[in-house]
């Protein structure tokens, strides 16, 4: 997914689905991974969107699977909300780029 995909039409039809409206912020997260790193995001509240296909790494969330060699699953899922769990299957230091989208506090 390229980013001008995401932030032109996946995330303003999701955050209004949300209930976001217009009011929610995007901020670019490229994360580094080590060798059979297991890592856990809170990404309650919020919502993560997947911009590339990274190999070797598998995303689960309450939103669904990412994961190019996984058998049991029909559909690959970029989006991801709740506790995010990312784990890089690969001997080597593996990334994964995602644009988070955070709704803004409002204010009375």
């Amino acid at each position: 997914m390229t980013i001008a995909f995401a932030t032109e039409y996946v995330i303003p039809e999701r955050a209004r689905d949300l209930g976001y409206g217009k009011e929610y912020y995007l901020k670019f997260r490229h994360l580094v991974l080590d060798p059979k790193e297991v890592r856990e995001i809170n990404g309650s509240n919020q919502f993560f969107v997947l911009l590339e296909e990274p190999e070797d790494i598998s995303i689960e969330s309450d939103f669904g699977i990412y994961d190019l060699f996984a058998k049991h699953i029909n559909e690959q899922k970029y989006e991801h909300q709740g506790i995010i769990t990312i784990t890089n299957h690969s001997e080597e230091r593996n990334y994964v780029k995602f644009i988070q989208v955070i709704p803004k506090n409002k204010t009375k």
